[in-house]
């Protein structure tokens, strides 16, 4: 992340797509007549939406620094200290009435164990159906129906100025609702993700908040918010939130193909400055100037070059490299778009054939041949690989087998004592050192198999038999 002048503050407090739902144009176009007009709407927008906020709860293991080489006589634990838990503390929107709810991704990243919270005081298990950190937008699943929801709104037609509320459970206080406007839209180069497209706000939002939903003033979702700049901690009214139609459309993918598709330029690109802009003899300091290309690329395909300088794209004028890039991600794959380009101070045109980005290994719960065999033994036990990272802090060989992420209430697994951040090494006294090993040991059980797993959990290695009844 980059350093700035005041600190950039993830709102994690640490210790399936809904039906769009359009406010009327009649009621738009009526507008607030006075103080008393805007007062009624906002108390009757806050109790709309507050119900469908929730607060979210995880837990992740991180290193015990407390208990590090450094603080233990003779380096007891070699190079890695042992893990302890930490909790976190977030929010997230229900956004369909089935149980899907949309959060940060750092809120959820890593976590062993989910619990979600509703405003009626209902406790559910979460899991994490994906993730996507390049955008920073998380995707969680409670079992449940009926729910409340909050519509999902246009975060396009935002404007400076327009009245804007946050709802979420900043510092552990749940249920808070703060009132602003927008500060700005289309921020970028904040430090919190790739794919930047921030809604800044100075409606108060703290540690906590994250995740929660930015709402405008008929109760639409418009954005995620997600992250603060304070040199304290807390409020100094400069939040930003993820804009809805990003966030929507990472949720989408994410639920349909298990990853974001998105649109790639094949190219770099600098942003441009005073000076550059002299040098490229551009009318102002806008654009984004390609600086390297990649082989049969969208843009070397489209005859870009490198110098030349993007300024307009479908005849929207071009700010940065992270605009355009933003705009060549929400575009479809195959779709051509007409492209303006400053070449040696003359204004050339172009068209360019959107690709997709290169794919990055899906986060994997559980497999999919399982997710369809309810009765199978293990169904309900969600896993993934072991990373490196992620064996390194455990103390055990990146190899040594997958991990236990969750674990479906009410499921075998759950019952014969599984927990999340057990590492499966064994299933039947067959070694599973990966997902594509483990699924073909799997495969084969059936319904009424004994099942015998040895697993290790926290360095201590045990059998745990799983069986129906």
């Amino acid at each position: 992340m980059r350093h700035r002048r005041a600190a950039l503050i993830l709102l994690c407090l640490l210790a399936a797509g809904g039906q769009s739902s359009e406010v009327p144009a009649a009621e738009r176009s009526n507008g607030l007549a006075s103080a008393s007009d805007l007062q009624t709407q906002i108390k009757t927008t806050a109790s709309k939406v507050t119900p469908a906020v929730v607060s979210i709860a995880s837990t992740v293991f991180v290193p015990d620094q407390a208990l590090s080489d450094e603080n233990l006589p003779f380096g007891l634990f070699r190079d890695q200290p042992p893990l302890r838990r930490q909790y976190g503390q977030g929010s997230g929107v229900i956004v369909s009435s089935d149980g899907y709810i949309i959060t940060n991704n750092h809120v959820v990243a890593d976590a062993v164990d989910v619990e979600v919270l509703l405003t009626d005081r209902r406790q559910f298990k979460g899991r994490v159906v994906a993730t996507d950190p390049r955008t920073d937008v998380a995707v969680v699943k409670i079992q449940a129906s009926n729910l409340p929801t909050i519509p999902w709104g246009d975060s396009s037609k935002l404007s400076v100025g327009d009245f804007v509320l946050a709802i979420g459970n900043p510092l552990g206080l749940s249920r808070t609702v703060t009132f602003g406007i927008v500060s700005a839209v289309g921020r970028a180069d904040v430090g919190v993700a790739d794919y930047e497209d921030f809604i800044q706000t100075d409606a108060p939002i703290n540690p906590g908040n994250s995740g929660g939903a930015l709402v405008n003033i008929w109760g639409e979702l418009v954005g995620i918010n997600t992250a603060i700049a304070s040199p304290t901690g807390g409020s100094v009214g400069v939040g930003f939130a993820v804009p809805s139609n990003m966030a929507r459309a990472v949720m989408q993918s994410l639920l349909k193909t298990g990853r974001v598709v998105r649109g790639f330029l094949g190219a770099s690109t600098q942003d441009v400055t005073p000076l550059l802009s002299k040098v490229f003899k551009l009318p102002d300091v806008k654009g984004a100037i390609i600086t390297d290309l990649q082989a049969k690329g969208s843009a070397e395909r489209a005859g870009l070059r490198r110098g030349d300088v993007v300024v307009r794209f479908d005849g929207r004028e071009i700010l940065d490299g992270g605009h355009l890039r933003n705009l060549i991600a929400a575009a479809p794959i195959g779709s051509r778009h007409k492209v303006e380009i400053v070449r040696d101070g003359r204004l050339f045109h172009a068209e360019l054939v959107v690709q997709e980005a290169p794919r990055e290994r899906a986060r994997r719960t559980e497999p999919p041949d399982l997710e369809s065999q309810r009765t199978h033994p293990l169904a309900g036990l969600m896993v993934d690989e072991l990373t490196p990272m992620m064996a390194k802090q455990m103390g055990v060989p990146s190899n040594s087998g997958i991990v236990v992420t969750d674990l479906e209430e009410g499921s075998l697994a759950e019952a014969s004592g599984m927990q999340p951040g057990d590492i499966i090494l064994e299933v039947n006294r067959q070694p599973v050192p990966n997902l594509a090993s483990y699924q073909q040991v799997v495969e084969p059980i059936r319904p009424t198999d004994l099942t015998l797993l040895l697993i290790n959990r926290q360095g201590t290695v045990l059998y745990v038999p799983i069986q129906s009844e």
